[in-house]
């Protein structure tokens, strides 16, 4: 009865305005890129055929994303009429969205890393094969699935100020949350580096190169790259932001960034959805590579 009593409060509780803005982001992601990705997973299914590491990578991300976005109708629901739902739920739910998270990381580093390997030393690269690939592929879902399972222990269900009861982090003490919100950030800032050495080497060792493919998919693989980078960098200023305020014990300043997280994690969700968008602005021109490199091995 008091869990019947949690939930109709929850629901006639008034929404934030904050949360309308982060459900309307999320209904947009929602809207736009399950198709979009599914449309992507298709185009990429076929040309797998053609043998090359990068669609394989760039379909692991595809799938990532959609795994992410098919979630979004229960976390906009929450974010509107508060967390209805089973705590097995809400952590199932977080622990796919942090797996697709890590995985999307991972995709990315490995994509620079294999670009810059496949362009520039393509004997050192064939020396990896087939079975190497398969690794690589597996290793990053198994990567993925072994970094985000702190959020099955951190995930419960608890009220927020405006009365609703959401699906949210649970810290035992603020070591804790400092700790785990550095380790998130850490990621994200060694990421960096590692992506910008290799693009950097890439980027002087095609500029000029007569290999037109290489340069189709190495632009293609830097604008995901850049999108990844750009539409996670709020998400990660708020969580320092965070830091700074458990630190500090400034409980203003802790109120204003957990008052904007909504917001700057449902900006995250944007990555997801405009993925395919870069693929269809490269479509037409990988399409015609693809043919001249079928009908060249006729």
């Amino acid at each position: 009865m008091q869990q019947l009593n949690i939930s109709n409060s929850s629901i006639t509780a008034p929404v934030s305005t904050v949360n309308l803005i982060a459900s309307s982001v999320l209904a947009v992601c929602f809207i736009l890129g399950v198709p979009g990705n599914i449309t992507v997973m298709v185009f990429l299914a076929r040309w797998w055929k053609g043998g090359s590491f990068t669609p394989r990578l760039m379909l692991s991300l595809a799938i990532s994303d959609l795994l992410t976005l098919l979630s979004l109708p229960v976390w906009i629901w929450s974010l509107l009429h508060g967390w209805v739902f089973s705590l097995v739920l809400c952590k199932l739910l977080s622990y796919l969205v942090y797996l697709s998270l890590y995985c999307s990381i991972l995709c990315v580093i490995l994509m620079s890393v294999q670009r810059y390997m496949q362009v520039l030393h393509p004997q050192k690269w064939k020396k990896v094969g087939r079975r190497g690939k398969k690794f690589f592929l597996s290793g990053i879902w198994i990567l993925s699935a072994v970094l985000s399972s702190y959020a099955l222990v951190q995930r419960t269900l608890s009220l927020d100020r405006e009365g609703h009861q959401q699906c949210n982090r649970c810290y035992r003490n603020d070591v804790e949350r400092v700790a785990t919100l550095v380790w998130e950030i850490m990621i994200f800032v060694v990421s960096f580096p590692i992506l910008a050495y290799f693009y950097f080497h890439l980027y002087r060792g095609v500029k000029n190169s007569a290999f037109f493919s290489s340069h189709i998919r190495t632009r293609l693989v830097a604008r995901i790259v850049a999108c990844f980078f750009i539409l996670w960098i709020p998400f990660h200023i708020n969580n320092t932001v965070l830091i700074t305020a458990v630190l500090l014990g400034n409980d203003s300043l802790l109120r204003s960034a957990e008052a904007g997280d909504n917001i700057v994690a449902a900006l995250t969700f944007i990555n997801s959805c405009v993925n395919p968008f870069l693929y269809a602005f490269s479509a037409r021109a990988l399409q015609q590579q693809t043919v001249g490199t079928e009908n060249a091995s006729r």
